[in-house]
């Protein structure tokens, strides 16, 4: 019996195998569009400019990828470096498998394709073996891994990447266990840094590795053949309770997980922990005409792993504001939304929301969300005021957006064209309409004119 690495080599060898109807592939367009446009609103932020400059300084030779949809070239390991830190920075990216699947995985599937010259639909069905395989990584940890530093992400994310990268490379079944298995030593990333530009660099650094990994692995460079499922390996390096499932055999793509888990897009740039919680307070804002500054306290009960994330109690910028439970709270009360806007730094000053933030207590709770395990079971905000009212969410179990409560076609539309607009783009309309049918794309380098 061959083991784990094996295993999903095995299937990342063979991405014609996989059966896809319409709606995986709808789902599967809809991660592309939505990490396209956030990588376009994020292509002006601080964190890509200092990883774009650090990526043309060092220059080279092969120039095949196109940095930020824009004119200009970089090696393809280079372009999903940007690409995916520009993509993830304003973290407005989508959300499954306790982490952001598509961020890692369409910068580095982008990149190789024009590479590659590969058409649109290589690409959606290498995207789908990356997802299985952090499908089926993920699965097997009994322990929530934020709650142990652990970026899924930067973890799942670089080894996920690396199969979905070799997948649309061809390589055969031995190249892709070596290039698991170097991912696997590339992988890591720290919950410490979340709330900093290096979180971004996260996602940057897991689509590039990807595709090192690969590369390396078909020029020749061997890995360990057990590497996931050693027992110094992989997964049982990031269980140090060993509650982690390293015998049972792998099935990705049997049923799809894809169909089953799907993806959540966000409404809001925020860390998506607060995203339940905003819902609650926008709907109790609006149905009873809260005035931010009559509340007396908000309450908010969220789950432990959620809270761990949403470090920043008092932030006094936008990165820091988008791990924060108290300003996602103060924005949605004295702004009535959350967006772009509200993430300006001059906006997280505001004394109007920087006196909300002592007002917020925050409880939590150890329970399980069936659909997205990092988080509660449900999410319940309490607003007082002044004059004695009480207003009471009651339990949020989805955010809107989610896969339970998914957006129509027109909200995705309507959120790619306005992270277009923000990135000063005049063929936002263009672009999602080439992306809107990705799967009849010959060559992935026409999705822009040359």
């Amino acid at each position: 019996m061959t083991g784990l690495t094996a295993q999903l080599a095995e299937f990342a060898a063979h991405p014609e195998r996989l059966v896809l109807d319409d709606a995986a592939l709808a789902i599967v367009r809809t991660g592309f569009i939505d990490t396209i446009g956030g990588m376009l609103a994020g292509a002006g932020e601080p964190v890509t400019g200092i990883v774009r400059r650090h990526v043309l300084a060092r220059g080279g030779a092969a120039r095949h990828a196109r940095l930020l949809m824009g004119s200009e070239r970089a090696a393809s390991r280079d372009a999903a470096l940007v690409n995916a830190t520009a993509g993830h920075a304003l973290d407005y990216d989508d959300v499954a498998l306790a982490g952001h699947p598509s961020v890692v995985l369409v910068p580095a599937l982008l990149a190789e394709g024009e590479r590659l010259g590969a058409s649109g639909a290589a690409l959606m069905r290498a995207y789908v073996v990356g997802y299985e395989v952090w499908a089926d990584l993920l699965g097997r940890e009994s322990d929530r891994l934020h709650l142990k530093g652990w970026h899924p992400t930067a973890v799942f994310g670089t080894v996920a990447g690396a199969a979905a990268v070799a997948a649309l490379a061809g390589l055969d079944a031995a190249r892709c266990r070596h290039a698991l298995g170097i991912a696997a030593s590339m992988a890591g990333g720290l919950i410490a840094n979340f709330g900093s530009m290096v979180k971004p660099l996260h996602a940057g650094r897991a689509a590039a590795c990807a595709i090192e990994a690969a590369e390396l692995a078909a020029a020749g460079l061997e890995a360990a053949p057990d590497a996931l499922e050693h027992h110094a390996g992989y997964l049982a390096a990031l269980s140090p309770a060993g509650r982690v499932d390293r015998e049972t055999p792998a099935a990705p793509g049997t049923p799809l997980r894809l169909a089953a888990l799907g993806l959540s897009v966000k409404k809001y740039p925020m860390c998506y922990a607060t995203h339940r919680v905003i819902d609650a307070v926008l709907d109790l804002a609006h149905a009873h005409d809260i005035d931010a500054g009559r509340v007396r306290a908000v309450h908010a009960t969220v789950g432990r792993a959620q809270a761990s994330m949403l470090r920043n109690h008092a932030p006094a910028t936008g990165l820091e504001a988008k791990f924060s439970l108290e300003f996602a709270i103060a924005a949605a009360l004295a702004a009535r939304k959350v967006g772009l806007a509200e993430l300006a730094d001059e906006v997280v000053r505001r004394d109007a929301v920087r006196a909300l933030f002592p007002k917020v207590a925050i409880t939590t709770v150890d329970t399980e969300s069936p659909s997205e395990p990092t988080f509660a079971a449900s999410d319940r905000v309490v607003i007082e005021t002044v004059d004695g009212a009480r207003f009471d969410s009651g339990e949020v179990r989805e955010a809107r957006g989610s896969a339970a409560l998914p957006l129509r076609a027109d909200e995705l539309r309507a959120k790619f064209l306005d992270c277009a607009a923000a990135a000063g783009r005049a063929d936002g309309a263009a672009l999602f309409g080439r992306l809107a049918g990705l799967e009849r794309i010959a060559d992935v380098n026409d999705l822009l004119p040359a």
